[in-house]
């Protein structure tokens, strides 16, 4: 059952937090949806430019919508994740999504309003809700790479004006993530002194968070033992931190990182253990089983297990 993105945020504010998961592939698809209807926990799929220029965006929400028949006890949202107008319009025009996000970060502060409320206009007309972004993260975000020299965290005395004149729905905050597999180079975690004062600002608005792989060690090793060359000091956002997080509005956790980890481990295990095979089925159909796992484990670190009945 599809729902609104709001619908999934006013019922989990301060109680869980909804998965929100970048998909590329069939595999990824599958395994999502069996994940979440043997867990019996909401969740959004998410998909990108990036991904929508890879497989088509009408590919992309075909598989979706199968997905959905194929696992029809499943509860769930569909985002367009780090959009700009363009990208933006086009989701908002297919009908196919319930919220839609404007990624205008990287730009000053009045640029970024200006070009949220563009999208916010449009989205509402047709009753789909706007994530907007204010402040920004370091990392690799698909095709878009922030070096840390650039990276600030979000001023907490901006978010009132900010939500206020965009009229967006939800806002995703840097409070000490980045995109990609090496999160905390320092080793600082989340930054909750400022989660909790934009929390206090915006009592009750949903907040996402970007950037919340946990990039687990023993992925980067497996990786690295079968021919992979990924740093070491590789490093996620801390289980504990990401539960803690939802007590101070974080509604939404974005993962992308931590199932790409997954897709390299299975694949270069297969082909290192099986050289004279090349049948894209049985590392594909290992995958699904193997995101199916880790998102378990996921729904059940945020709270969403078994709270589809929030929504029935």
């Amino acid at each position: 059952m599809k729902v609104t993105t709001d619908q999934l945020f006013q019922t989990c504010y301060g109680k869980y937090a909804i998965a929100a998961v970048n998909v590329f592939t069939m595999e990824q698809v599958l395994g999502l949806f069996a994940a979440a209807q043997e867990s019996k926990s909401p969740f959004i799929v998410q998909t990108t430019p990036v991904a929508r220029n890879y497989a088509n965006a009408e590919m992309l929400l075909a598989m979706i919508d199968a997905a959905s028949k194929i696992y029809p006890d499943t509860v769930f949202a569909v985002h367009l994740d780090h959009g700009v107008e363009d990208h933006a319009f086009d989701a908002i025009r297919s009908g196919q999504y319930t919220s839609v996000m404007i990624d205008a970060s990287h730009e000053d502060f009045e640029s970024n309003i200006s070009r949220t409320i563009k999208v916010v206009e449009k989205a509402h007309e047709a009753n789909i809700s706007v994530e907007a972004e204010l402040g920004v993260l370091s990392g690799v975000e698909d095709d878009i790479s922030i070096e840390d020299k650039y990276a600030k965290y979000t001023n907490p005395d901006d978010v009132v004006e900010f939500v206020e004149r965009t009229g967006c729905d939800s806002l995703a905050i840097a409070v000490g993530t980045s995109h990609g597999a090496y999160k905390f180079s320092g080793g600082q975690g989340l930054q909750f002194d400022i989660l909790k004062e934009i929390r206090q600002k915006l009592e009750g608005f949903p907040l996402v968070l970007h950037g919340g792989s946990t990039v687990n060690h023993k992925e980067i090793e497996a990786i690295n033992s079968y021919g992979g060359k990924l740093n070491n000091s590789a490093q996620g956002v801390d289980p504990e931190q990401l539960k803690e997080s939802i007590q101070y509005g974080i509604c939404k956790v974005n993962i992308a990182t931590d199932t790409r980890l997954i897709w390299t481990r299975v694949h270069r295990e297969f082909f290192n253990n099986y050289p004279d095979k090349f049948d894209p089925i049985v590392p594909g159909k290992v995958y699904i089983d193997e995101q199916k796992d880790f998102l378990m484990e996921k729904f059940e670190l945020l709270g969403s297990a078994r709270k589809n009945s929030d929504f029935l």
